[in-house]
């Protein structure tokens, strides 16, 4: 049996769909429905069973979960970096993940789990996964950075224990992730609806729309994620990029060119991030090609040509 906790979410779904393109669906989906909208990432897929993840998580704890369980992906958690309720984000992001962490370890079920690019703050010490480089700026990345932790000092090289750093996903089936969703969606429903896109405007020394990140299209994360499903004997904490950053404005020409016409416009950063905003992101993933991974990922053109294409030919903004 499979679990994939956060599998009616965007990453957890395309997790899921991905297995039952390779015949695999002795699956079951974790995760919370208050959303009923959610139900559209679930839709169309193969599964064996459905649990609310309070139920699953108790179930763990007390000994309760009667299947076998061979492989969990990790996916839930709070993934909204504006929140700030650390009570609420210890409880869903770190103990949570605790009692998963020490089931599989009790049962030798392999775990590849969901970190965080977050972790890397601003970015001053570079992005290779090490503690020097380490200083999250927000609590949602203290509450990844915290299970990280937690996994190095109670993990070795017996169990196969993954955690995947994501750096900044986009593609199909994200929009319940609300405000969280990738610029990708933003900008390309910006265009839609006004014909303009709209950027922040420069921060901390950088021109208008110059802030950079590694984008990284959701197949590419689905197949990382496999990978180490398919060679159990590797273990670790891994980025998970392109290696590339892109620019905001290059997005945004990108976007504009797919799309045939739309122009940009710059507006104040917003005060809430003042303070907690990574201005730039660039995945170091030599740990990764060191294992053995040789995958080429998707270029931001293709990557976004892929996704604009998925998104004209759905008939709900799921």
């Amino acid at each position: 049996m499979i679990i994939v906790t956060g599998g009616a979410g965007f990453i957890g779904s395309n997790i899921v769909r991905k297995l039952n393109k390779s015949g695999v669906n002795n699956i079951i989906v974790v995760d919370q429905l208050e959303n009923g909208k959610k139900m559209f990432n679930l839709a169309d897929l193969d599964i064996a069973d459905y649990m609310e993840s309070a139920d699953f998580y108790n179930y763990l704890n007390e000994g309760k979960f009667s299947n076998k369980i061979e492989t969990i992906f990790h996916q839930g958690a709070c993934s909204s970096t504006t929140e700030w309720n650390g009570e609420y984000l210890i409880k869903n992001n770190f103990e949570t993940s605790k009692i998963v962490l020490h089931y599989s370890l009790a049962n030798k079920a392999k775990l590849i789990y969901a970190s965080s690019a977050s972790v890397y703050g601003l970015g001053k010490n570079g992005f290779e996964v090490n503690k020097k480089s380490e200083h999250p700026i927000n609590m949602y990345a203290f509450s990844k950075l915290l299970f990280d932790n937690y996994v190095r000092k109670n993990t070795n090289c017996e169990d196969q224990v993954v955690g995947l750093r994501y750096f900044n996903v986009y593609g199909p089936h994200e929009t319940q992730k609300g405000s969280m969703a990738s610029v990708l969606y933003h900008f390309y429903h910006q265009l839609v609806t006004d014909n303009e896109v709209r950027l922040f405007e420069g921060t901390n020394g950088l021109s208008n729309g110059e802030q950079r990140r590694d984008f990284i299209h959701v197949d590419d994360i689905v197949d990382v994620n496999l990978f180490f499903y398919e060679n159990p004997f590797n273990f670790g904490i891994h980025n998970v990029g392109t290696g590339v950053a892109e620019t905001f404005n290059n997005v945004a020409d990108e976007l504009i060119d797919i799309h045939k016409s739309g122009k940009k416009v710059y507006i104040p950063f917003p005060e809430i991030l003042s303070g907690s905003y990574q201005n730039f992101t660039q995945a170091d993933i030599g740990s990764l090609q060191k294992i053995g991974y040789s995958k080429e990922f998707k270029s931001l053109r293709t990557g976004a040509e892929n996704y604009i294409h998925w998104l004209r030919n759905q008939n709900y903004r799921y």
